[in-house]
């Protein structure tokens, strides 16, 4: 872990460690854009899952260092450790939901690991969707029962009754984009394949850095290598090893970009005990050297 001294991005957080306290907040975008406008608008992570609903605006929002369209109704799903920020468009209406991790998955059963994982922590789809109206009020009368529950005093079963609610919300998502995924030409796809992807997607954002063996993420999902790799190759066009190395490479470029370390440090810390493979391995996926790379993002960061 870098120490704190380390970090060159700001972290936020919603109640952490603090269990008595809400671990699910709902915000106004436009209010919470104006307090905080000199932060939003540069690259930051949460240690908490975000829902942004931009129900009027048009502009960019940018996760990852790609740059993505906002338009009236558009939802965007920013996991925990993504880095993300705002562009500096005035005028967005909508929404804001933020919630721990341990909030939604208490006692995380399939539904909660596949909503955690396949909205929010999926590299292969866009981390944004457009809400149409039927959809929209939908999930507006779930926003008005969290809002008002939020307001309650009363606190027996408060919490249950939130987890619910926000569930329900982010099902009622997810059913929309499965249906505009078959209504798209795209191939339908079985729930236990889609399943059994999104939890190999999982291992890899938990153990990208220990430089797990293709043999050992197939032993973990109980598949042998073959069918992880027909797998991939079915739902993603991507061979298993492809996906590893582009969550690697995704990290170093975060870390480049966004931590005070050097590019020894960075390769130690995701598993490479040889610095110089390090740089061959980042120029060989990437196109340049770290240090380039670091200093393109810091020229772009400067314009």
């Amino acid at each position: 872990m870098a120490k704190e001294k380390d970090i060159a991005i700001h972290e936020y957080h919603l109640n952490q460690y603090q269990p008595d306290k809400p671990q699910l907040a709902v915000l106004d975008l436009s209010d919470h854009l104006t307090a905080n406008r000199s932060e939003v608008t540069k690259p930051h992570i949460h240690s908490f899952y975000q829902i942004i609903w931009f129900k009027n605006g048009q502009g960019k929002h940018f996760v990852d260092f790609s740059a993505y369209d906002v338009s009236d109704n558009t939802i965007f799903f920013i996991a925990n450790n993504q880095v993300h920020y705002f562009d500096k468009s005035i005028g967005y209406q909508g929404v804001l939901i933020h919630f721990n991790e341990a909030f939604l998955v208490g006692n995380e059963n399939e539904t909660d690991f596949f909503l955690k994982c396949s909205l929010f922590n999926n590299p292969y789809q866009q981390p944004s969707y457009s809400v149409e109206a039927g959809l929209g009020g939908i999930l507006k009368g779930y926003l008005l029962q969290i809002k008002q529950e939020l307001e309650n005093d009363a606190e027996f079963g408060k919490e249950l009754l939130l987890r619910n609610y926000l569930k329900s919300f982010l099902i009622q998502v997810q059913r929309r984009k499965n249906e505009f995924e078959k209504s798209g030409g795209y191939p339908e796809l079985l729930d236990e394949k889609r399943a059994q992807l999104v939890n190999f997607i999982n291992l890899i954002n938990e153990n990208y850095r220990k430089r797990f063996a293709i043999t050992e993420y197939a032993s973990l999902l109980h598949l042998s290598p073959r069918s992880l790799s027909d797998l991939t190759n079915q739902l993603l066009s991507k061979t298993p090893s492809q996906m590893i190395r582009e969550r690697i490479v995704l990290e170093a470029q975060r870390m480049l970009l966004y931590i005070n370390l050097n590019v020894n440090q960075i390769g130690y810390q995701l598993g490479f005990d040889d610095p110089s493979y390090f740089v061959k391995y980042f120029k060989k996926h990437t196109g340049m050297s770290p240090s380039t790379f670091r200093e393109m993002g810091k020229v772009k960061g400067d314009q």
